[in-house]
């Protein structure tokens, strides 16, 4: 018998952002913790029998989390400084996602990333008979992500 214990996986019940070690919103889904390499095919003269394969640049997914709530100021002065002044001023930021259990303290998974900045913010429409929560949307360009 061996002697390895064993991980059940973790109901997730939301994910929350982290900005440079603030806890800036909670959500209950997040998308886009992704990256991807380029793949460069060469032919190479007098081979005919095969394609090398050669590593182009890798690039990380925009990231997208939704059905939540933004909990500090900060991120909508972050997101107002950026669209007053272009694209030369962007002010990036280092952060985490981090994925809690269901009972709101127990970290499951955290990923790391780097230089972002928000590239979207929503509110969803507002109906005062639906019964339903206000959700805002919250997308960031990243450089990098990791886990960690």
């Amino acid at each position: 018998m061996g002697s390895a214990s064993r991980k059940d996986h973790h109901a997730v019940g939301y994910f929350k952002v982290e900005l440079d070690g603030i806890d800036s919103g909670s959500f209950r889904k997040c998308g886009g913790l992704k990256t991807e390499t380029e793949v460069f095919e060469y032919q190479e003269g007098g081979d005919n029998d095969a394609t090398h394969k050669l590593i182009g640049p890798t690039k990380a997914s925009h990231i997208v989390l939704t059905k939540g709530f933004v909990s500090d100021p900060a991120l909508f002065k972050w997101r107002a400084e950026i669209h007053a002044s272009g694209a030369n001023a962007i002010k990036r930021r280092n952060g985490s996602i981090v994925a809690l259990a269901l009972d709101g303290k127990t970290e499951v998974g955290r990923w790391n990333f780097t230089k972002a900045w928000p590239v979207r913010w929503e509110m969803s429409e507002f109906e005062a008979h639906s019964g339903e929560a206000l959700c805002e949307i919250l997308e960031l360009a990243v450089h990098s992500v990791s886990k960690a």
